[in-house]
């Protein structure tokens, strides 16, 4: 699908006064909706714009921009809220944007970078311009969406329109039996998973999208969750369909058990990513009434390329792949995908390959379900030569009652160790217990000897964890460097330099 064929799609006279996006301050049919993206496609093409970066908090108008650049074929660059002012400079600059899209409440920081209001909206929403210095971009580009990168600083990957469209006209294509009529966006925008299953593939299905600000669907910046805040988000929006990462999952399900509640009946189709699950929490999930499906892919490959499903499910994998896709495993065990690629890095454009190396490690069995056991670069070798990936090991520690984080480390030790982020306030003999449970279900040589309380929390905000979710190893590392000497090792702060 290209966005020629999408746009059609869009303006069927069917769909015109169906409910498109939804939100606490408005509603807009399919017919308002493209009114609203022609007009600010005019407005773009009116201010020369190129390239657009978006400084939006989740809502109608962040969607409207999204559609409006597709449409007026100019390169959008949807930065996180949640990123400091100098590394908004620093990918503004990087990646040429000329038009920024935000709140009036920027205006001072914005003209420090050499921006000027070229029109004002009523309420908040300006669109700030400069003159900017053109950037080398692949061809074809539509979006620079920017990866949460697991030790270095994010990169921006160059993605193509049709390949974005293609990914979620796949995902529609495999979820249309679920007749799913209400998505609720309770990831940032930003973030391409959401755009692409939480905007486009509902937009494809005629659907509506409930896009509220973060803060009411329980997620604030990018490491706190309220689990309360989004099962009210839940209930009040009928959702039919969410996306949540992993970490997301697991403090709704401890919500749910402390206050004897379950998920929404209107719920029928929770879809899980970013990181490792694990057939526990699913399976916790589901007697809880919440249907967790796991799935995966990569912004490399445009968004999702295998997925569990109702019916084609086997819960601790990361599901078959979907239409568009092919995957196969290298001899040495990597993943590689087919089907749909990124044009290239900021900077940097691909080499041609039909088959994507993923970086991850894993295998597909007998009935085409993927399974993945951890990052390539990740894995661990013992003091006695034994290779473990951690991500097998933490999935373990993450699953039991009173844990809600654990990074593994133990390169070129006699054992492993682990930094834990409990849930709650446990005491260290209710962490020693879950740790105890976890080592009955491993080999020796996986098993976690010395552990310790983290001494940060598990977020993009503290350096420890990406967006998503992933640990930082590098960073935690450093900052538990003792965990490895017993005589040194404390719950007190310890100073890492």
């Amino acid at each position: 699908m290209n966005a020629f064929d999408f746009f059609t799609l869009l303006r069927e006279p069917v769909r015109s006064r169906a409910l498109a996006v939804q939100s606490s301050a408005e509603s807009l049919d399919y017919a308002t909706l493209l009114q609203r993206v022609e007009r600010l496609t005019s407005a773009l093409t009116a201010h020369r714009a190129s390239v657009v970066a978006s400084l939006m908090d989740n809502g109608p108008e962040w969607i409207v921009l999204d559609l409006a650049c597709l449409q007026a074929d100019v390169v959008h660059v949807p930065l996180p809220l949640f990123f400091t002012p100098g590394q908004w400079r620093e990918t503004l600059d990087a990646a040429g944007v000329n038009i920024v899209v935000g709140p009036t409440t920027l205006q001072s920081m914005l003209q420090a970078f050499g921006f000027e209001v070229a029109a004002q909206w009523p309420g908040q929403a300006a669109m700030f311009w400069r003159s900017a210095a053109s950037v080398s971009l692949p061809r074809g580009t539509a979006k620079i969406t920017f990866t949460s990168g697991s030790t270095g600083s994010p990169k921006g990957v160059c993605l193509g329109a049709a390949e974005m469209l293609a990914v979620a006209d796949s995902l529609a294509a495999a979820t249309r039996r679920l007749d799913i009529r209400r998505h609720l966006t309770a990831l940032p925008l930003p973030v391409l998973l959401e755009n692409i299953a939480g905007v486009y593939a509902p937009l494809i299905e005629g659907a509506t999208i409930c896009a509220n600000p973060l803060k009411d669907v329980g997620l604030h910046g990018s490491s706190r969750f309220d689990p309360a805040a989004f099962h009210n988000a839940l209930l009040a929006s009928g959702a039919q369909s969410v996306i949540v990462l992993p970490q997301m999952l697991r403090a709704y399900m401890g919500w749910l058990a402390a206050t004897a509640a379950t998920g929404p009946d209107t719920l029928r189709f929770v879809a899980v990513g970013g990181a490792a699950v694990g057939a526990d929490l699913l399976e916790s999930a589901r007697a809880s009434g919440v249907p967790a499906y796991e799935g995966y892919g990569l912004s490399e490959a445009c968004s999702v390329q295998t997925l569990n499903l109702p019916g084609a499910d086997c819960p601790g994998s990361a599901g078959r792949p979907l239409p568009h896709a092919c995957v196969r495993v290298a001899a040495d065990g990597e993943i590689e995908v087919a089907g749909t690629h990124a044009l290239g890095y900021l900077g940097q454009p691909a080499t041609p390959s039909a088959w994507l190396p993923t970086g991850d490690m894993g295998g597909v069995d007998e009935a085409g379900f993927l399974h993945i056991r951890g990052r390539k670069k990740n894995v661990l070798i013992t003091g006695y030569g034994r290779n473990v990936s951690p991500e097998w090991v933490e999935l373990r520690l993450a699953n039991q009652r009173v844990i809600t984080q654990a990074v593994v480390l133990g390169e070129g030790q006699a054992e492993l160790g682990a930094v834990i982020w409990p849930l709650g306030d446990p005491n260290d003999s209710d962490i020693q217990a879950c740790i105890d449970e976890a080592n009955n279900g491993l080999p020796d040589y996986a098993r976690i000897g010395p552990w310790m309380r983290a001494r940060a929390e598990f977020s993009s905000t503290s350096g420890l964890a990406t967006v998503n979710g992933r640990p930082r190893r590098e960073a935690v590392a450093k900052l538990h460097f003792d965990l490895f000497f017993a005589d040194f090792r404390s719950t007190e702060d310890v100073d890492p330099s």
